[in-house]
């Protein structure tokens, strides 16, 4: 085990327990978290894979270089075994979101980044899957919680004014990328 992700998980157990964290205050897209702390943190699991991830990704101004690559990892393609570089901003945004809604349970993580073969084949069963999907760009994520409904994700994640999101209720997830702000109902 490195060094590196010693530290790093002694800082999260130390943090665990005493994080407080203000809901965010949004000055503009990507004034993101402003006001929540010194930290972020991220809390996953993949039904697909039976992976989970809990790690704090940013420190006092910071991305952890080793916490991003875990993230990357852990967002991968499951189906190609594909990893790309998961832009922080969609990472941010999850977190935020996560924030509002003062819930300890990780997100359901059903699709992070997406292979154009994987993007292709799943566009040819849906008529809901974009041509040039942000998830093929590493710019979104596909999240549920068993403790919120939809509209309550969507709620948290439209109030961070930060990104796109939509909100499929038959699929019963929250999509959330760090495009353009918009929202929609797939």
């Amino acid at each position: 085990m490195s060094m590196i992700t010693t530290s790093r998980r002694g800082l999260l157990a130390a943090f665990a327990s005493t994080m407080v964290v203000a809901a965010p205050t949004m000055s503009n897209a990507f004034g993101l978290l402003r006001g929540a702390g010194d930290i972020r943190r991220i809390r996953m699991y993949s039904g697909r894979t039976g992976e989970s991830i809990d790690t704090i990704y940013w420190i006092e101004g910071n991305y952890i270089p080793e916490a991003l690559r875990e993230i990357n990892r852990f967002m991968r393609d499951w189906r190609t075994d594909q990893v790309k570089n998961i832009d922080a901003r969609t990472i941010d945004i999850a977190a935020a979101a996560h924030n509002l809604m003062d819930t300890r349970e990780p997100y359901m993580m059903l699709s992070g980044y997406r292979s154009p073969k994987t993007n292709a084949m799943l566009r040819a069963r849906s008529r809901g899957v974009a041509k040039n999907s942000l998830h093929m760009k590493g710019m979104a994520a596909d999240l549920r919680l068993k403790s919120r409904s939809v509209p309550q994700i969507y709620a948290a994640a439209t109030a961070c004014n930060a990104g796109g999101v939509g909100k499929y209720m038959r699929s019963n997830f929250v999509h959330m990328d760090c495009g353009q702000v918009r929202t929609w109902a797939g």
